[in-house]
């Protein structure tokens, strides 16, 4: 259930609403507005009567949750969530566009990468050192090293950096590196995965799995959410259909559902969406035209001899030109993209 305080509800007032939830055998959750405190409560306890709540000083309405995704739902936390990392806001009204390579290579390019990502615009570098790959003989990425290089980049450039966590006994080697953890569509629903990170303090941004409903995303970070972390932020990366001509199909429609169900920001991959380089920047600009908070976008100095996903990487000078594009689009919807891109020096060559 959702407990509404009332506006000049005092926190004496609120700490008895949390002590009765917690006698009833409800997890509490608070979440402070601009006017009210609304207080959800998580459990299974079915014979509870909120009218015991309703009726203490300082409750203005108490809601029961029908959603199977309690803390992620709007009706427990109305305004859309703001998650901050350093002096960066997702879910604001600037959309945040993460850019990198698909794995770290070496640290030529990695450096390289960086640098274009920074001089377009980007705010956050992407890029994977631990990599789920469907063959066992494929490229799996350079582990500690790759995060080595990988920081590197991002504080040579100022960047931040989000990069693939595969399980949860990594979890405490990433957090040395990264700004944000990225769950992949594989791990969507790795429980396991998800329960830690919901001890974590940092960022977690969990992918839409390949074949998952967005109710089955919305549950996936509410495993994360219930853990006691409320920074998570939603991917949509394509579902497969029977399409076959693109790598996945991307469901541009998954935005507006979601931001209807949920507080949570969410971004879009076009890169994994499509897995061809000529469909990312239509699919890109279709995504911030549909109202997608940032993007999730593989760029590589050198994709025709990437070690992994090259296909659907762009060249700087095609990531500088996407982003010039959706400069002009995002302000149509009342929002804004990085307007000071850095003087580009010998760019393109």
């Amino acid at each position: 259930m959702v407990v509404v305080m009332e506006e000049r509800a005092s926190e004496d007032q609120v700490q008895k609403v949390i002590a009765q939830l917690v006698e009833m055998g409800y997890d509490v959750h608070r979440s402070t507005g601009a006017l009210r405190t609304v207080i959800g409560a998580v459990g299974n306890n079915r014979k509870a009567d909120p009218r015991l709540v309703e009726m203490l000083d300082g409750v203005h309405e108490v809601l029961r949750i029908t959603e199977p995704y309690k803390l992620a739902s709007r009706t427990f936390r109305p305004e859309s969530t703001i998650v901050n990392v350093g002096d960066i806001r997702i879910g604001g009204d600037e959309v945040i566009v993460m850019a990198g390579p698909c794995s770290a290579e070496n640290e030529q390019q990695v450096m390289s990468t960086a640098a274009a990502v920074k001089r377009a615009g980007g705010k956050i570098l992407r890029g994977g050192a631990f990599k789920p790959r469907t063959s066992p003989y494929s490229f799996q990425g350079l582990g500690e090293e790759g995060l080595q290089l990988l920081r590197a980049a991002a504080n040579e450039h100022n960047l931040k950096l989000v990069s693939e966590v595969m399980d949860a006994s990594q979890i405490e080697l990433l957090e040395r590196y990264v700004d944000i953890y990225q769950v992949g569509a594989r791990n969507m629903q790795n429980f396991t995965l998800l329960r830690e990170l919901g001890r974590a303090r940092k960022p977690v941004l969990v992918k839409r799995g390949i074949s998952a409903t967005i109710e089955e995303l919305l549950l996936s970070a509410e495993y994360v959410l219930a853990g006691g972390n409320m920074e998570v932020i939603l991917c949509e990366r394509g579902i497969r259909t029977f399409e076959s001509y693109t790598r996945n199909t991307l469901d541009i429609s998954a935005i507006p559902v979601v931001q209807k169900l949920s507080h949570l920001p969410i971004f879009v991959d076009p890169s994994h969406g499509t897995g061809r380089r000529d469909k990312v920047a239509p699919m890109a600009r279709a995504a911030v035209a549909a109202g997608a908070d940032g993007l999730l976008i593989e760029v590589h100095c050198d994709p025709d001899h990437a070690l992994s996903d090259g296909a659907q990487s762009l060249f700087p000078a095609q990531f500088d030109r996407l982003m010039a594009e959706l400069r002009i689009i995002a302000p149509a919807i009342g929002r804004s993209i990085c307007l000071e891109p850095v003087a580009r020096r010998g760019w393109g060559q």
